[in-house]
């Protein structure tokens, strides 16, 4: 048995396929979605980063805004450029790219935004707008996920999901979603007791605990839906001394031949991040011009 690889890139393009679509509708009625992107410091992942984040916005037909601050910019500005962009009405979803420099609380920068605007979903409203089947911006990455379960799988209700890995970001959204789909949800992280047996009866193992290839293939359900949110380096000396590799949570190679479909990594669930990014500023549009949002781009 071999899986079904379960292709993050194709499917992200899908997505932003019909985003692009959902914006030259809402170009029609006059109305142009907008994307804040906000960068203090020079950290270069965080730089390549917000330069394709702002390629993806202006191709989908989005206006993109983009606001680089130094590192020793002081909280109190950063504050003040959050909520000159909470005030702006051409402004539909704020980002500010962390991590922030040290001196900077990046819990008061999250919850200094719009909650309407928060379209990376960390702000404390939506969060909890989130646990308790409100209306609310999701965080990408288990959106992402989700959508690209709901693709494969269709329905589902009743069935028996493991997310390992209890963090804010990915964890403990992705566990609130597989319970708003009716599953029966297990959150195990690295202190679970007998996790490879609490992975075993999972129908959908979500791996989302930072460690590499933690997960191997023996853990894995016949037949079972993996989507392994990691992304960790690890040496690579077939490549030549010092170089690295990037591997998910979930060994692949054993897992492969034993799930019923699984995301590879790279090529996964990492491409579904900008994805959702659009989607959910296209989401806050349309809620806060009263008007249908996008089937099949939110939850």
């Amino acid at each position: 048995m071999s899986a079904t690889i379960l292709n993050g890139k194709a499917f992200a393009g899908r997505l932003l396929e019909r985003v692009t679509e959902h914006v030259a509708v809402l170009k029609t009625e006059g109305i142009v979605p907008g994307l804040a992107v906000v960068l203090v410091g020079e950290d270069p992942p965080s730089q390549i980063y917000v330069r394709n984040k702002g390629i993806a916005t202006k191709e989908a037909g989005m206006n993109s805004y983009e606001f680089r601050m130094p590192a020793d910019t002081p909280e109190a500005d950063l504050l003040a450029k959050v909520k000159e962009l909470n005030a702006d009405p051409a402004v539909n979803g704020i980002l500010v790219q962390l991590p922030l420099p040290g001196h900077i609380d990046d819990k008061k920068v999250i919850n200094t935004i719009a909650p309407e605007k928060d379209v990376d979903g960390f702000h404390i409203l939506n969060v909890g707008r989130l646990a308790t089947g409100q209306r609310a911006m999701v965080s990408c990455t288990p959106l992402g996920c989700l959508l690209l379960l709901r693709d494969h799988l269709g329905d589902l209700s009743g069935k028996d999901a493991v997310v390992i890995g209890r963090s804010n970001i990915v964890g403990k959204p992705m566990a609130q979603l597989l319970l708003g789909e009716s599953c029966t949800v297990t959150i195990a992280h690295s202190r679970t007791k007998d996790l490879a047996e609490v992975v075993r009866r999972a129908d959908i193992v979500v791996a989302a605990v930072g460690r590499p290839q933690m997960v191997p293939g023996d853990w894995i359900k016949p037949g079972a839906t993996v989507i392994d949110v990691g992304i960790n380096r690890v040496p690579a000396p077939e490549k030549g001394e010092g170089k690295t590799r990037v591997v998910g949570d979930v060994d692949y190679d054993s897992a492969v031949e034993v799930a019923g479909a699984i995301t590879p990594v790279p090529g996964g669930v990492g491409p579904l991040t900008i994805a959702c990014l659009l989607a959910n500023t296209v989401t806050a549009c349309c809620r806060a011009n009263d008007l249908p949002e996008p089937e099949g781009l939110s939850v």
